[in-house]
């Protein structure tokens, strides 16, 4: 479904991204792990569009995208939910579920009933401006608003940030139901733990490298990824 090939990405003199190779099969959970600075964020930008690669190529169900715009991509089926969720504060949440479905040119009400019956908190808060809802709402929301895209690939960067233990599990949660009614997920979290617990396939990253890669169970249970991420 998706491949990224010997991808590269610099800010200025910095080479954040060092030639990692990875690929995401239709059905999958593909989680990327690491650290602070690994690379997670950089590598999600890149396939997304926002940041563009010094070389290497990623390609959509075998079609070469590296150069195409983030707006394409959309198109052509990737869906980003940003680190930090990113809603619009200022426009109520029936708005910023409109805005995903921009590529549509029309507001279909099956994928708006489909959304809300995902989250059913946002049908009662529809009317409410995004930026007074709760932290877990507001990951949601930015859920929701990619899935308006009718995303074939949904990428999520760091869906667990500052949300409680609680929340976590609801918001993961949600995130399986989605993968099994059919949308392929490339997951980026710091949250390791969790993350294994629901992926196919995992890759470690460290320091803009892809240092380990496997079935996600098989590297939970790895002494080099219990003692570095897991605290075992």
């Amino acid at each position: 479904m998706l491949e990224v090939k010997d991808l590269n990405v610099h800010f200025g003199v910095i080479h954040a991204i060092k030639g990692i190779s990875f690929e995401v099969n239709e059905g999958e959970i593909v989680c990327l792990i690491g650290a602070n600075g690994a690379g997670k964020t950089t590598t999600l930008r890149s396939v997304s569009g926002l940041k563009k690669p010094t070389s290497g190529t990623i390609t959509l169900e075998g079609a070469d995208i590296t150069s195409t715009t983030p707006q394409n991509r959309v198109s052509r089926g990737l869906s980003q939910v940003p680190e930090g969720r990113r809603v619009f504060p200022e426009m109520t949440v029936q708005e910023n579920l409109d805005l995903g479905a921009f590529q549509h040119r029309r507001i279909s009400q099956e994928d708006l009933d489909e959304v809300f019956g995902r989250f059913p908190i946002l049908a009662e808060r529809r009317r409410q401006l995004a930026g007074t809802l709760s932290g877990g709402e507001q990951q949601m929301l930015a859920m929701g608003r990619a899935l308006m895209a009718r995303p074939k690939v949904l990428l999520l960067d760091e869906p667990s940030m500052g949300l409680a233990p609680l929340l976590v599990q609801e918001i993961f949660d949600i995130i399986v139901r989605i993968n099994e009614a059919g949308t392929t997920v490339l997951l980026v979290e710091q949250n390791a733990n969790i993350a294994l617990q629901i992926a196919t396939r995992a890759y470690v990253m460290e320091t803009g490298s892809i240092v380990l890669a496997g079935d996600a169970k098989e590297l939970a249970q790895t002494d080099e990824v219990k003692r570095a991420y897991l605290g075992g």
